[in-house]
């Protein structure tokens, strides 16, 4: 291969095919090259913000979070999108490698192998908030205890006295969705209440799948007493499915989100939920990757938040208790 495609692959250019590409990355791999990164000069210091996909509160709280460091710092905030994927295309990394910037934190997506190769040969290093737990110990990550916080939910339920709960999780391909169910899964071990599999859903953490689901779940003539949703818009839906069945929350149905969104406290009634430390954990996240930009070396490279239960007025014991 030419010097003239190396130096096309090492400084980022598009025009490179991907299967050329490869070949040069795998022999810079083999030889262990790293160059020396002269960042370009654009006035203020920037970090690329990368989530897989924007959804709405959710992904605020997140941007604040991040927003807070940098600002306090005196560095540019870079936002973009993968429009769903969980990995960035190499036309997002080559715009990356392009401007250099101090380095990028990643949202529920993750860069590639090859991609991963090609940010540390340019000296751009990355942080991933990753509520599933999904990346390798050797990759910087911030996420928060999943498993715990189904726990908290389902065992605040059952001492309620509910004993037919549903869960709206999130997708079950996303290891925080399995984590949750398994806490809620524990939570019954722990009080000896089998988990009825009809009662079990997945969702994708939007309000259309909690309405759809809820008016399913609530459709039934063994309906259950309580959902536990895998998040606060998941929720959202349950109570508005709830609403059009005439069902009152939570005298005849109680309802927990996970989250702890800011409009969980605002709607009627107030949703209880699953404090997720969103803005903790992107902050935490952000001065991770300030702190080894600046070649400050991090004592830990997984750092997990708390999760804590937030009991508002949606949840009550079952109507029959009363």
């Amino acid at each position: 291969m030419s010097v003239t495609t190396v130096s096309k692959v090492l400084n980022g250019h598009s025009d490179v095919a991907a299967s050329t590409r490869a070949r040069v990355e795998a022999s810079l791999e083999r030889h262990r090259y790293q160059r020396r990164v002269k960042r370009r000069s654009t006035g203020r210091e920037q970090v690329d913000l990368v989530f897989h996909e924007l959804a709405a509160a959710w992904a605020m709280e997140i941007i604040r979070g991040v927003e807070s460091v940098t600002a306090a710092a005196k560095v540019d905030l870079v936002l973009s999108q993968l429009g769903g994927a969980h990995e960035p295309p190499q036309q997002w990394l080559d715009g990356v490698l392009g401007r250099r910037p101090l380095g990028a934190v990643f949202v529920l997506c993750h860069p590639s192998q090859s991609h991963c190769q090609q940010l540390e040969r340019q000296r751009i290093p990355f942080v991933v908030v990753d509520t599933d737990s999904a990346t390798t110990a050797s990759v910087p990550t911030v996420g928060s205890n999943n498993w715990n916080g189904g726990l908290l939910a389902a065992r605040h339920l059952l001492d309620l006295g509910h004993r037919r709960i549903a869960i709206i999780s999130g997708p079950e391909d996303v290891l925080c969705s399995r984590a949750r169910v398994a806490g809620f899964r524990s939570a019954h071990d722990e009080a000896g209440v089998p988990v009825d599999p009809e009662l079990v859903r997945y969702g994708n953490f939007y309000v259309n799948a909690g309405y759809e689901y809820g008016l399913e779940l609530l459709g039934r003539t063994d309906r259950p007493t309580a959902i536990f949703a895998g998040s606060d818009m998941q929720a959202m839906g349950v109570l508005r499915a709830a609403r059009k069945l005439g069902l009152d929350v939570p005298r005849d149905l109680s309802v927990i989100g996970y989250d702890n969104l800011p409009v969980a406290a605002w709607i009627g009634p107030a949703l209880t939920t699953v404090n997720q430390p969103l803005r903790d954990m992107a902050g935490t996240a952000t001065r991770m990757l300030l702190d080894i930009a600046r070649g400050v070396e991090l004592s830990t490279s997984r750092i997990d938040l708390v999760t804590e239960l937030v009991v508002r007025e949606t949840t009550a014991p079952p109507a029959e208790a009363h």
